[in-house]
This record gives C-alpha cells, sequence and structure tokens, in this order.
C-alpha cells in the first residue's frame, strides 16, 4: 500500500471515530431532524409512511408492501415507502424509500440487498439527473449496472439491473457512495445543533436484456425527473439568494 492510500485510509479511520464518537456523546439529548421527504402517520405506530406519488402522467402504479424480512432486520423505527410504476409500453421500475428514526444503521449499502438477491454489481458511476420543478437544479445520484443469470422456460437467460439511488435529509442531498461525507455532515450537524439529521435512501430499480441498458437509464431519468418533485422536499430555494440565482438553478443541494 502506497503513502497515498494509507493516508487515505488512515483519515477514513479518524473520520468514522470521530462521527461515531460524536453520536455517541448527542445520543442522549438528540432530537430528530426533519424528513427530507414527503410522509404521513401510521396509526397506531410511532413510524412514518413515505407518500410516493400514485399518479404519474404516462404511468399508472401500485402499492408494494416491504417485505417482512426487512421490517424484521432494519431498525424498528425505520419507515419506508415503495412503489411499482408501469409505463404504458409494459416499462416498469421500483421506486423503494427508506426513512431513518434515531438509529442510523437504518441506511444500508446496496451491495448487501444487491448481492442477497443474487445480482452482480458490474458498473457503479457518480452522475446527475436533471430536474426541472419546483426550480431546475441536477440531482446527484449513484447509477449501478448489474447482471443476474436467470432460467426461464428451462433455459439460461441473462438479465441487467439498472439501480440509481441517493441520500436525502432536510437541507441537504448526498450523491456519495462511500457514505462518508454523509456521516461527517450528520455528525456536524449534531454537534452544532443538537438535532440529528433524518436521512432517506431511495432508490429506482428496472431490469432489462443486455444491449439495452442506456435505453432503460434513459427511461428512469424520465421517470425520476417526473417523480422526484411529487415527493421529495429538497432542494428548496435559498433564503435570500438572489433571484438570477434562483433561476440559474444555482441551489446548494449539499452542505457536507
Amino acid at each position: 500500500m502506497n503513502k497515498q492510500k494509507w493516508i487515505i485510509f488512515v483519515t477514513a479511520l479518524l473520520l468514522i471515530g470521530g462521527t461515531a464518537g460524536v453520536l455517541a456523546r448527542f445520543k442522549a439529548n438528540q432530537k430528530l431532524g426533519r424528513a427530507g421527504v414527503k410522509t404521513s402517520p401510521i396509526a397506531g405506530s410511532r413510524n412514518l409512511r413515505v407518500e410516493l406519488p400514485e399518479s404519474l402522467s404516462g404511468y399508472k402504479s401500485e402499492l408494494v408492501e416491504t417485505p417482512a424480512i426487512v421490517i424484521d432486520t432494519l431498525p424498528k423505527d425505520t419507515s419506508y415507502g415503495q412503489r411499482r410504476y408501469q409505463a404504458e409500453d409494459g416499462f416498469q421500475t421500483v421506486v423503494n424509500v427508506v426513512l431513518m428514526g434515531t438509529d442510523r444503521t437504518s441506511l444500508h449499502k446496496p451491495q448487501f440487498c444487491l448481492d442477497g438477491a443474487g445480482w452482480t454489481i458490474d458498473q457503479t458511476e457518480m452522475t446527475t439527473v436533471p430536474i426541472e420543478r419546483p426550480h431546475h437544479y441536477e440531482l446527484p445520484v449513484i447509477k449501478l449496472q448489474t447482471t443476474k443469470q436467470l432460467v426461464m422456460e428451462g433455459q439460461p437467460v441473462t438479465a441487467r439491473g439498472i439501480y440509481v439511488y441517493w441520500f436525502v435529509a432536510d437541507g441537504a442531498v448526498s450523491g456519495d457512495p462511500s457514505g462518508l461525507k454523509r456521516m461527517w455532515s450528520l455528525a456536524k450537524h449534531l454537534a452544532r445543533t443538537g438535532e440529528l439529521q433524518r436521512w432517506a435512501y431511495i432508490t429506482y430499480f428496472a431490469v432489462c436484456r443486455p444491449g439495452q441498458e442506456e435505453m432503460t437509464y434513459n427511461r428512469m431519468k424520465e421517470l425520476i425527473a417526473a417523480s422526484v418533485p411529487e415527493f421529495q422536499l429538497v432542494p428548496a430555494p435559498v433564503v435570500g439568494a438572489p433571484v438570477s440565482a434562483v433561476a440559474a438553478g444555482k441551489q446548494l443541494l449539499l452542505t457536507e
């Protein structure tokens, strides 16, 4: 391991250790921040329902129940929202939101779920998706290209999966796959305000045939652009920002 890699490794350890120390120190007195997504209360529960849009132009949707194994595995104060969207030509995408409570371990790396479901991650890319409502901004996302071998009618079939995800809290959006910046943001915010940022993990997943990856991702970007303004509360216009800056989309998306 060369010198530069050692420096990165040690810095990461210090960052993780420092974050853990701050979280432990403030846990007893912390208050939970607002969510960066639309929610509604669930009768008889302290958890919330994440309100994904039921109706989108050109799509029909159906509610997807969160599997019991997920509910039993993640912290009890985790909240969920999941829908399957189908276009008129049959194109489908599953949208899922996991909203943490006081336990930040609700937010997990997608590699665990994808590997467990038999998907192999072939490529990871940090990119952006343009959003035009309520004003223009570039949404930072992580795009994974995955592969899974299926058997259909007794024959082996190769399927591709396009998995797009990001994280959002009140006033902040993160497209950092390592999670280190998000953890540092959480620790700084907690130390400064005594409030625990309530992060949500948002995912879009679609399956296609080999060779259709680019077309599938373009369709997913269209769905993201249409649906995100309906349920994501971030980003909001910067208070006191010049009108010209707001019109140009020069918003503070990430304060990590």
